[in-house]
């Protein structure tokens, strides 16, 4: 199965970069999980025409691959629902993409056309730690299909 996490924003902080390898090395050789940055548009850019911008570069960046647009409104998925969607997904052969958007979140026809719309927390989180949170969880999700204790309910 062949997972992407398609991030707008650049220039990371280190702490953002170790973390993410860290989580990324974990995951079993079946999940290939690749990063891939998008520059956010110019800053000066009005923000309508920004985001559909960067939806254009983000549709590019995930062609051949169902989306999964990450949204503070987005639905609430435990990590159970995120593993058994991961386990359905790979029975599929299926490509996933999941979009962590610019400052100004992902254009709304963009979430409109993605396989789902789920949400890392009800809070705004830096980019960042929403790249870290959710390699986390793909880990998460992973072991627990595995059977591995690294998760608990």
């Amino acid at each position: 199965m062949k997972l992407s996490i398609v991030a707008l924003g650049h220039r990371m902080p280190a702490w953002v970069d170790t973390a993410y390898d860290d989580y990324a090395k974990r995951l079993p050789r079946e999940y290939a999980l690749e990063l891939v940055v998008l520059k956010p548009a110019a800053r000066d850019t009005p923000v309508p025409r920004a985001l559909a911008l960067e939806a254009q570069r983000i549709e590019a960046a995930c062609a051949g691959a169902a989306i999964v647009a990450l949204d503070e409104r987005g639905a609430a998925w435990t990590t159970r629902q995120l593993a058994d969607r991961l386990a359905g997904w790979r029975n599929d052969g299926s490509r996933i993409a999941f979009v962590i958007g610019s400052a100004d979140g992902l254009d709304a026809t963009l979430k409109k056309k993605a396989a789902a719309c789920i949400q890392l927390s009800a809070l705004t989180l830096p980019h960042g730690m929403a790249r870290v949170l959710l390699v986390e969880q793909l880990y998460r999700a992973a072991s627990l299909i595995a059977g591995h204790p690294y998760h608990r309910e």
